[in-house]
């Protein structure tokens, strides 16, 4: 035991609604509204000492809680009523300790309690741990920045043997024995790092491709954002149930990127494919990638990595294994990874990286950060289309992971009303003219987003 383990006090939380500036195509779904989930936890330490964190996550709930039965409006319904349980499980805990023990503890909790929910409101599909997990994570969140700001530190600098009880075999096995989690965090963010651009399915990619102007003073066009942002990182969502349609996306992102790109006199950028799960196999993706290398082999090899293609329950999937895709391009676990024991699994099936995503809690995403390096496998921190805190936030964890190619920041361009409070402070991190973020900001106590 450690006296700068911290007790919860005391939890409260509440919700904030946006409407989205223009729909984002998810899924097969357009969305055009966010809810988040705030967070305020205070702690005590065994000395005595008190302070107050603060968390926020978009509680996502089509991401989250994808479903063909249930609507928008109840699953929805069923996460904020698993979020007011949560927020009772984590204030009746007693329990001394680190955050990352404090969350390892309460998280079968949670998940009973989501089990509770689908009985309370009858639901005829179950609350995925996932689900569970971006309910879950502000809490979590709250608890590290209380803890950096009782001890009037950077969260970061609270990873190692000084603050924490266990070293990694206690969370992952023996694998593990005698590595501190410090040893795979950066204590110092990186000073910049490249911003992904996401092109949604819906977005307009030049001004032909305009229906119906916003007419707000943003860009509208990806030939605008890439001046306007100086992009080098684009991020193509894709359909994954029409391969010419695919294909064709990923030729005209290519061709307004060269055309935007040469007047900048830019020479270097990249590309992340994003299918939200929907290629039906595996020969799908393998297809695709051959038939946009023989379209547009500069495009092809454009492409940094592609986000899990294929339907999100490996378990029942085994048959869509990645190795061959994986020998072109990585393929990254991205919304199957809840624990280690998908990472292994994902592993096996040839997934080669890992998406990181601070809605799935911090204590998780450093943890399974840990392995992943352990492992070998490539890194990226993908965003939940998080303002505000939840930005800063995601962007710490990007900058504080050694191997993280580069950061997602989609509020911007979807619900930048929701970043208004937060642009004079972080001026770095809201307003892109060079194609990066300045991460180098992030070292304010706690999280760094709330003084």
């Amino acid at each position: 035991m450690k006296p700068s383990d911290i007790r919860i006090d005391d939890v409260s939380f509440s919700y904030e609604d946006f409407r989205y500036r223009t729909p984002i195509k998810f899924g097969g779904t357009a969305l055009d509204r966010v809810t988040l989930l705030n967070v305020t936890c205070r702690v005590t330490t065994r000395g005595g000492k008190s302070s107050a964190g603060f968390g926020s996550m978009p509680l996502s709930n089509v991401w989250a809680f994808p479903s063909r039965t249930l609507t928008y409006d109840q699953t929805l319904a069923a996460m904020r009523a698993l979020s007011e349980r949560i927020a009772k499980l984590t204030a009746s805990c007693k329990d001394l300790g680190h955050p990352i023990d404090l969350t390892w503890s309460l998280e079968p909790e949670y998940i009973k309690a989501a089990a509770a929910v689908d009985v309370a409101l009858a639901l005829p599909e179950k609350i995925p741990v996932l689900a569970t997990l971006v309910c879950a994570s502000p809490f979590d969140a709250a608890l590290h920045d209380a803890c950096g700001k009782v001890h009037g530190l950077n969260c970061y600098h609270t990873y190692s043997p000084e603050f924490m009880n266990h070293d990694l075999e206690h969370y992952f096995g023996a694998e593990f024995k005698g590595e501190s989690l410090d040893r795979y965090v950066r204590r110092a963010p990186q000073r910049r790092m490249p911003l992904y651009h996401l092109v949604g399915a819906l977005d307009p990619l030049e001004h032909a491709d305009v229906v119906k102007p916003v007419a707000d003073g943003l860009p509208e066009t990806l030939e605008e954002w890439i001046p306007f942002n100086g992009l080098t990182h684009i991020k193509i969502k894709l359909n994954g149930d029409d391969l010419a349609w695919d294909v064709e996306r990923v030729v005209r992102v290519n061709r307004v990127a060269e055309r935007g790109q040469d007047q900048r006199g830019v020479t270097t950028w990249h590309y992340s494919l994003d299918f939200n799960e929907k290629c039906g196999n595996v020969g799908y993706l393998i297809e695709f990638l051959r038939q946009v290398q023989a379209q547009t082999p500069a495009g092809f090899e454009r492409i940094q990595y592609i986000e899990q293609p294929t339907r999100r329950d490996l378990k029942a999937d085994r048959t869509n294994v990645m190795h061959e895709a994986s020998r072109l391009r990585p393929v990254v676990i991205d919304e199957a990874l809840i624990d280690l024991e998908s990472l292994l699994l994902a592993r096996a099936m040839g997934y080669t990286g890992a998406a990181l995503k601070a809605c799935k809690g911090q204590s998780q995403s450093l943890l399974l950060a840990a392995a992943a390096q352990k492992f070998g496998m490539f890194l990226c921190v993908q965003d939940l289309t998080c303002p505000g805190a939840s930005l800063i936030h995601s962007a710490g964890l990007a900058a504080h992971v050694p191997g993280v190619a580069a950061i997602e920041a989609n509020s911007r361009q979807y619900v930048p009303i929701a970043n208004e409070p937060w642009v004079e402070r972080f001026p770095g991190i809201f307003r892109v003219t060079d194609g990066t973020m300045a991460t180098g900001e992030l070292t304010g106590v706690g999280l760094s987003a709330v003084p």
